[in-house]
């Protein structure tokens, strides 16, 4: 387990009370988890710029009537199947369909891929959620 070391921060008053209003928004049981939380947020960017191993989450929410479309999201997902390691289908409604696709990767591939994904024409929204194998942390 590693070893919890104390520091201090020195913020403008105002800083500190919005950010304390932003905490209890979200939940959090402390200001240490808040910022610690924030800390790990950019260090996982940080990853991600250096082209490490990372994982990813790629959403698309797309109409599946649209032609070939389908067709052209499992072409590009088989290019990229040694790094898609799940990917789940839902049905929202009669036309539209959320795609969830989780890939490990360089990031570089990795972010090749959701480019790849997101700009297929008829996916009406695509978005990449940067994540972290865990390792470096």
């Amino acid at each position: 387990m590693s070893q919890l070391v104390r520091f201090g921060v020195a913020l403008e008053k105002n800083v500190l009370k919005e950010f304390d209003q932003l905490i209890r928004r979200r939940h959090y049981p402390t200001r240490s988890k808040a910022i610690g939380d924030l800390i790990r947020a950019e260090l996982v960017n940080q990853q991600w710029e250096s082209d490490i191993l990372v994982t990813g989450v790629i959403a698309l929410v797309y109409d599946h009537h649209r032609r070939d479309l389908v067709n052209h999201l499992v072409d590009v997902q088989h290019q990229f199947h040694p790094r898609i390691i799940s990917s789940q289908h839902v049905h929202l409604d009669h036309h539209h369909c959320l795609e969830i696709i989780v890939a490990k990767g360089r990031a570089r591939e990795v972010e090749e891929l959701a480019n790849l994904l997101q700009s297929v024409k008829g996916v009406k929204f695509g978005y990449l959620v940067r994540a972290t194998t865990g390792k470096q942390l």
